[in-house]
């Protein structure tokens, strides 16, 4: 009669696609969760406060790089009907690149306030922003990206009313 055979079993390492596994499987969910994209919006549009007055705000992340320097410049734009057309404003709608600190930063928000003169007959004026980004190294831009005002962004700083998050502001 054969004698039986023992099978000795021995434990098995973790091969690396099981460790790679294991170790995703254990990142917080912050970690996971998709990176900040560059937004725009109007966060003051002619209020009892703040009168004849558009407040642009916007987020831009950061690359992680100490030595970069984030930059936004923020501009407003009238519609004209006669034109049926979008236009950067002349005069007085311009902030210029307004440095907003270090790449190192997860994110930046940053905004500016524009006032504008009564207009004794307005009829509607429609405005909106524009946001230019850019990441510079050295002073020299690497990246660039421009984003218009869109509504519901989360952001209360200089908010008025709080909260208040658009894509057009009507001046009446």
């Amino acid at each position: 009669m054969p004698k039986p055979t023992i099978a000795l079993h021995r434990p098995r390492r973790p091969t690396v696609l099981a460790v790679v596994l294991a170790a995703s499987l254990a990142a917080p969910a912050a970690a996971l969760a998709e990176p900040a994209k560059p937004w725009a919006t109007i966060n003051v549009c002619d209020t009892s406060a703040r009168p004849d007055t558009i407040g642009l705000r916007a987020l831009m992340p950061g690359n992680g790089t100490a030595t970069d320097e984030m930059f936004m410049r923020f501009q407003v734009q009238y519609f004209s009907p006669a034109d049926g057309a979008w236009h950067s404003l002349t005069s007085g709608g311009d902030s210029g690149f307004v440095d907003v600190g270090s790449g190192r930063q997860k994110t930046r928000e940053a905004g500016r306030s524009f006032v504008f003169a009564p207009l004794a007959k307005r009829t509607g004026v429609q405005l909106r922003g524009l946001v230019s980004f850019e990441w510079r190294r050295g002073g020299v831009a690497i990246q660039k990206t421009r984003r218009l005002t869109t509504p519901k962004h989360v952001s209360s700083a200089g908010a008025d009313p709080l909260g208040f998050s658009a894509a057009i502001c009507v001046l009446v």
